[in-house]
């Protein structure tokens, strides 16, 4: 009995590195292989095992599985959409060592057959039921804004129609472009539209191209916050307590705000029952220190620009604009780690090309 103990408690021992974890999958790959292949029992034998494992990583894992060739089985990792958790995914995929009869793929892929489609709920997603229109605003001319024309949406099918949209364009496009490259989708029932149509099946291509006129045309821009004016703004609350702002006035007047389109807003609580909504001194010191180490590591020569803070009713946001999500994710997750014992640190990470967040800050 002592010596099975001693071989279930080794086998349960969590993973600690995306190394231990590979270790552990290519252990089991044979027959996790003969699962996928046979049609076995996968939730069992295959996902009941890897998710926990991968929750030993980092939480925010997903995946999908099945046979991507009559010989070799793929295991696609994926954020479920969560920009934040890319990059770990594409970190834990480059990570994997070869390993035989498997592909292993970071995001789930694109499908961008002209014959792809798919069918939710008794409505079919396909090249012959969608079409798009692009939305321009001379006052946003750098928005990616789109509307998805489904022939029969109605009030009636609108929930279900678009979930639908997303998920055709999730597979569609892939979910690394769905996630990152479109700014906004309207869905729009065909008899609302005058617009000329243009087929789903040009919607990559359409992407592509604005895309890379976006990169060309912000490629190398950067902002020096050194000599930024600053304003400090308070107010008081419906609840009467205060709120204190500090905000950098000359970037919310910059004109290359798309340039930075990654906006990052942190949260972390404290008790301020006791003082208004505000920090006491030994935690305002402590909020002080964590903001300090995100500006030392998120520097704005690299790219990263830090528009100021907010503090009230027991809630400190720092918000951050950003040329990319990768460094920003990678950052908050260690600092998350580091404070853990001390405070809770939460963040999020979206795409605001224009910065309209912010609006409430502005004159």
């Amino acid at each position: 009995m002592k010596l099975l103990r001693s071989m279930l408690q080794k086998e349960d021992k969590p993973v600690r590195s995306y190394e231990e974890f590979w270790a552990w999958f290519q252990k089991n790959e044979r027959a996790f292989y003969q699962v996928v292949k046979n049609e076995g029992n996968l939730e069992r034998d295959f996902f009941d095992k890897l998710s926990p494992k991968l929750a030993d990583l980092k939480d925010g894992f997903f995946f999908l599985t099945g046979m991507y060739d009559d010989n070799t089985a793929e295991l696609v990792l994926t954020a479920d959409g969560t920009v934040r958790n890319f990059v770990f995914v594409e970190e834990l995929v480059d990570a994997a060592p070869q390993i035989g009869n498997w592909r292993i793929t970071a995001h789930k892929p694109a499908m961008p057959s002209e014959d792809f489609g798919i069918n939710m709920q008794g409505y079919t997603f396909s090249a012959e039921t969608l079409h798009f229109y692009p939305n321009l605003n001379p006052n946003y001319p750098d928005e990616i804004d789109i509307t998805i024309v489904y022939d029969d949406f109605n009030e009636e099918n609108k929930a279900a129609i678009t979930n639908g949209v997303y998920i055709f364009l999730d597979n569609y496009l892939g979910e690394l472009e769905s996630a990152t490259i479109i700014d906004n989708i309207v869905i729009a029932a065909k008899v609302e539209v005058q617009e000329e149509l243009i087929p789903i099946a040009k919607l990559q291509a359409y992407l592509g191209w604005r895309q890379k006129e976006f990169v060309e045309k912000y490629e190398g821009v950067r902002h020096d916050t050194e000599n930024d004016n600053h304003s400090m703004l308070e107010a008081e609350l419906e609840s009467g307590n205060t709120l204190l702002a500090v905000i950098n006035t000359d970037l919310l007047e910059w004109d290359g705000k798309a340039s930075h389109p990654w906006i990052m807003t942190v949260e972390i609580p404290y008790d301020g029952e006791s003082n208004n909504g505000m920090p006491d001194d030994e935690i305002y010191k402590l909020l002080n220190e964590v903001e300090d180490e995100i500006l030392a590591k998120l520097k704005d020569v690299d790219g990263y620009l830090n528009i100021g803070r907010q503090t009230a009713d027991s809630m400190r946001e720092i918000y951050f604009a950003c040329k990319d999500f990768r460094k920003p994710s990678k950052v908050m997750h260690n600092i998350q780690m580091k404070y853990a014992d001390q405070i809770e640190i939460s963040f999020d990470l979206y795409k605001d090309k224009y910065w309209m967040s912010f609006n409430r800050f502005m004159n």
